[in-house]
């Protein structure tokens, strides 16, 4: 007996470590699978499909006609390779009609391997689909699932009703317990009621006895009412958190974030002007002609994206411009007072500002809230910390200006500054 037991304990130690080996395994490369989705959706997206062709070609089949090594080496920089005189690399950039593939110098080779690794198994998932067992498998295993469902359902029934007299006998039990003390326990609630009662009358009539106490009271009622109603008029204005409906739902954190687009390519006046500016649509129209999303909307064409072709009066299968564009009815986000002077230009080129520092981090955000309370005293705060950088043209001006005054020569307004148009024009 001693030897079976010690035989069946070896060998359900074997089949515990050879089924933890085996979960490992399949986590590993689920967890590879899963890693290279998400690179290939944030990376490649834009631009490929594995089943069809959108920009590039469908990725289906890539790792039949070129080995792991050439297509992570191609993934990685295919101009380089190009520019190198790859053979297979020349080839396949001119039957794609010369379009550059971005370069992904910031992948390492196993992330690159994940992607690979998730084509494949979408391909694999895609090769499936259509096909399907025979007949006679699918009625046998029909049946053994209809078997299975019928003694699960039965043994569902069962486990029900011996829940339900358990129950059953558990509430009569109770029921008997509760009757037996109920008046001990309502007893006992109306002792509590009347010593409660009778403390609450003895604590209030010491209250209005003691004046000093209701005097301390009063005074803290009115500090209190008073701090929060300075609170409430302070705050008269700010609005900080606001974040209006859009009538397109642009997601910064796909644009700034996830595609890294620079501020300065949609809100080019924040370089060059007071205002930072909102883009006009054919900004947006310098990607979205070629990127629809089709991917993430069955083929598709984005709703949101539509808006634009709307506005700007676009018809995507025929690639034409119309006659009647319309204006995108933007919501404006940040408002100043209209007594308070902001120039976006100054802050961001003169002072080297990051738009993260007044926006903040635009780059997460879904949909665009108003970030900073922009208050006085929080400009105030941020000029009274913030070193100035000399280093500019500005500052040579004034400099310039300092130096023939203490030469005795004359100084215009024009020498520090007088002719910029944000000195007198909003």
């Amino acid at each position: 007996m001693r030897n079976i037991s010690s035989v069946l304990g070896k060998l359900a130690k074997t089949m515990s470590i050879s089924l933890m080996l085996l979960f490992a395994v399949t986590m590993s490369h689920a967890q590879d699978v899963k890693e290279g989705q998400t690179l290939f959706k944030s990376k490649c997206t834009t631009c490929h499909s594995v089943t069809k062709k959108v920009v590039g070609p469908a990725l289906a089949g890539m790792t039949q006609r070129h080995d792991e090594e050439w297509l992570v080496k191609w993934i990685r920089n295919s101009q380089a390779m190009v520019a190198a005189g790859d053979p297979t690399a020349v080839k396949l950039f001119e039957e794609n009609n010369n379009l550059v593939m971005t370069a992904f110098t910031d992948l390492s080779d196993d992330q690159i391997k994940n992607i690979i690794a998730y084509v494949e198994d979408e391909e694999a998932k895609a090769a499936q689909a259509p096909a399907g067992g025979s007949a006679e498998a699918g009625a046998a295993q029909s049946d053994d699932a209809n078997t299975f469902m019928i003694v699960g359902l039965i043994a569902i029934v069962v486990l029900a009703v011996v829940i339900i007299i358990v129950l059953n006998r558990v509430i009569r039990t109770l029921e008997k317990v509760i009757a037996n003390n109920q008046a001990a326990i309502e007893a006992a609630q109306a002792r509590n009621e009347m010593i409660t009662e009778s403390r609450f009358a003895k604590f209030a009539q010491a209250f209005v006895k003691n004046k000093k106490l209701v005097g301390f009271t009063v005074l803290m009622l009115v500090a209190f009412l008073a701090v929060a109603g300075w609170n409430t008029l302070w705050n008269v204005g700010v609005h900080q958190g606001y974040e209006p409906v859009q009538p397109i739902k642009f997601s910064h954190q796909i644009h700034a974030g996830v595609n890294q687009i620079e501020c300065q390519y949609c809100h080019g006046g924040a370089f060059k002007s007071k205002n930072a500016s909102i883009p006009s649509a054919n900004v947006c129209m310098n990607c979205h002609n070629t990127v629809t999303a089709s991917d993430h909307y069955d083929g598709e064409l984005s709703p949101e994206i539509a808006k634009i072709y709307r506005a700007v009066d676009y018809n995507p299968d025929t690639r034409e411009y119309g006659n009647n564009p319309k204006p995108i009815q933007w919501v404006r986000v940040h408002n100043l007072p209209d007594f308070a002077y902001f120039n976006h230009s100054q802050h961001v080129v003169v002072a080297g500002v990051e738009c993260q520092t007044c926006h903040g981090p635009v780059e997460t955000m879904e949909e665009i809230y108003q970030y900073s309370p922009l208050t006085m005293k929080w400009c105030i705060d941020c000029h009274r910390t913030t070193e100035v950088n000399t280093d500019n043209a500005y500052y040579d001006q004034l400099i310039e200006a300092h130096e023939k005054l203490k030469k005795g020569e004359k100084m215009t307004a024009a020498m520090i500054g007088g002719l910029e148009c944000g000195k007198c024009h909003y």
